[in-house]
């Protein structure tokens, strides 16, 4: 680099940068750095990163098949040829938490796939249009919020029937009115702006005013809440699992291993334990992520 010019760090960290590319790279630079500086929202990265990669290579990982029965071998305690035991069925537990963390993973994904572009533009267009659109769409918010969300999601299953999609729809319903609320209040506060009326003014529609100008400024907001909302799905679903209403058997979902292992508590203890542990660490590292990226975005943090 020659002398005089500018390192890329001192480019990023710039005041007064040169281009919108600069000022948008310059801003995800100091997000990270100030992520990076948050070590319990590092733990739980640590946490979920080892959640994904026990996921991803769960065939490779997994010292058995996951559906494998051995009679012969059923309710070993924790040991050398199984490290946390096996279950009533002789099937290996460790094995079937790795399954298991994909069916955790693909339930919290497609809820969040669902229930924050719901909740996002259901609150933006209640925000942006007001009267009745917004009494209408904020009652209907209020109708979702006013049930517990086990109780409702469990309503919504007893609906639509026992089984992993009906679940993964079940809680992305009950999940949305949080995002909705959070949402409205971010409309609220710049529907009014000088860029939203000189959008209005050239001819924008309402659509594109909420798409294009409205809900990227309502993103940072949704995302902190997803993050901190995640371990609750987690527990709803396995929730799901425990009544027999998510997944179904041999499926390994920690739900479902919990409920079956509730029967040998006293004394196989790790039957229920092993895949109760799993989901408070997986709880615990959505909640470490959420406060870390509550405390990076929050513009009051900074």
């Amino acid at each position: 680099m020659t002398e005089g010019t500018p390192s890329w760090r001192d480019w990023l960290a710039s005041d007064a940068p040169l281009s919108r590319r600069q000022a948008r790279l310059g801003e995800a630079w100091r997000l990270l750095r100030a992520f990076l500086r948050h070590r319990l929202a590092l733990a739980g990265l640590v946490i979920l990163g080892l959640l994904l990669l026990a996921a991803l290579l769960a065939p490779w990982l997994a010292p058995y098949p996951p559906a494998a029965q051995h009679l012969a071998e059923r309710l070993r305690p924790p040991g050398a040829q199984h490290w946390l035991g096996t279950d009533e069925f002789g099937r290996d537990i460790l094995s079937r938490l790795f399954y298991g963390a994909r069916i955790t993973l693909g339930i919290v994904a497609l809820v969040t796939a669902i229930a924050a572009p719901l909740g996002l533009v259901v609150g933006c267009t209640a925000g942006y249009l007001g009267g009745w659109a917004d009494a209408a769409l904020m009652r209907l918010t209020d109708v979702f919020l006013a049930l517990p969300r086990l109780i409702l999601a469990l309503a919504f299953v007893a609906a639509l029937g026992a089984g992993i999609e009906n679940a993964i729809l079940a809680v992305a319903l009950v999940a949305w009115p949080p995002y909705a609320r959070i949402a409205r209040a971010e409309t609220l506060t710049v529907r009014h702006s000088d860029f939203i009326a000189a959008a209005r003014l050239m001819g924008a529609s309402p659509a594109r005013i909420v798409l294009r100008h409205i809900m990227p400024l309502c993103l940072a907001s949704v995302i902190v809440r997803v993050s901190l909302d995640m371990a609750g799905v987690v527990l709803i679903a396995a929730g799901l699992g425990f009544l027999g209403l998510g997944a179904q058997p041999p499926s390994p979902e920690w739900g479902a291993m919990i409920a079956a292992g509730r029967k040998y508590m006293l004394d196989q203890w790790w039957v229920g334990a092993m895949p109760g542990i799993a989901v408070a660490l997986v709880s615990l590292g959505f909640n470490l992520l959420g406060d870390g990226l509550r405390d990076v975005l929050d513009p009051k943090q900074r």
